[in-house]
């Protein structure tokens, strides 16, 4: 019983790391389209560099989705940074503790942390709020110390009123964005999908490299069942 216990505790507690959950959206996510990585990384560079870093990526990393180290300088780096350097800003953490409250988290590990869908979800959970100090509030994230900085191309959302509604936390849109919901969904799925990608960038390498071992073992399985019924077809007779 002592054991079946813990290994329900496991699965509960490994369902909320991967992301599951309840209230969640699934993200859909394809972390083989390396177009829709490379896409979100210009969605972190131009969004979310200027505050978040992700220190433990560097730039030249992306050259395993196919960009070149001219590619990634042209459009993925600003200022004087080079493209072995890591993912940093030049943000000062006390000027940030003071403009948000708290030093915005470095993202390296947030979609290992968090979970992809999480992170989709909080992307689309935020409404315009006067009584928060950023004017801005999130319905998976209450009281939440980030702005949202993506509003322009989202639009403006409000709770709506009512108090079943507040109980649900739904929210209604006030000003259309410059993307419609299809097209704010698929941008923000294109910036988790990278943040999945930073959280573990040579793991498409290692699912391949994964997937010729586990072929080759089945061959040497084959060879000593073979091996195996030589050896002893004198002793079966």
């Amino acid at each position: 019983m002592r054991s079946n216990f813990f290994f329900l505790m496991f699965v509960i507690n490994y369902s909320f790391a991967a992301g599951g959950g309840a209230g969640l959206d699934d993200a859909k996510l394809d972390p083989s389209d390396g177009l829709s990585i490379q896409r979100g990384a210009k969605t972190f560079v131009n969004y979310c560099l200027g505050c978040h870093e992700a220190s433990y990526m560097r730039f030249n990393r992306l050259g395993d989705l196919g960009l070149s180290n001219g590619q990634i300088k042209e459009f993925l780096i600003f200022g004087e940074k080079k493209v072995g350097d890591t993912m940093v800003n030049a943000m000062d953490r006390e000027d940030a503790e003071l403009w948000f409250g708290i030093v915005p988290p470095d993202l390296s590990v947030i979609a290992r942390s968090r979970g992809p869908d999480w992170l989709y979800t909080y992307l689309r959970s935020f409404y315009q709020d006067d009584k928060s100090t950023t004017g801005w509030n999130n319905t998976l994230f209450p009281n939440v110390g980030m702005p949202h900085i993506l509003w322009e191309l989202q639009g403006i959302r409000e709770l709506e009123a009512g108090e079943a509604s507040r109980l649900g936390q739904k929210t209604v849109t006030k000003m259309e964005g410059a993307l419609n919901q299809t097209e704010y969904d698929s941008f923000v799925r294109d910036l988790v999908n990278y943040l999945v990608f930073i959280g573990e960038p040579a793991r498409t390498l290692r699912v391949q490299i994964g997937i010729v071992i586990l072929f080759v073992l089945s061959i040497f399985l084959v060879l000593t069942w073979v091996l195996k019924k030589e050896y002893w077809k004198d002793v079966n007779q």
